[in-house]
């Protein structure tokens, strides 16, 4: 599921299976790069396993800035500034 609230895009990614998860947070982080800079919340809740997924599949190699804040250790927040 994905939402837009308070201008910041989110993706939950509660109760999708990791395969599907990985395509949606691709298709979501290409479709957000080509309207510009973006910020977005991708929320993972308890699934390390699917973060660290997401790290070594789609942001290490990528451009994008991406962490994990300490105030919510299930969502992942990736920054996009186009220049």
């Amino acid at each position: 599921m994905t939402k837009k609230s308070k201008g910041i895009n989110e993706i939950d990614l509660h109760g999708i299976r990791h395969k599907e998860a990985m395509e949606v947070v691709k298709d979501f982080l290409n479709e957000k790069e080509m309207e510009g800079s973006f910020s977005i919340i991708i929320i993972t809740g308890n699934s390390t396993v699917l973060q660290k997924r997401i790290f070594k599949e789609i942001l290490e190699l990528s451009i994008y800035n991406y962490y994990i804040p300490s105030w919510n250790l299930g969502q992942i927040i990736v920054d996009y500034v186009k220049l």
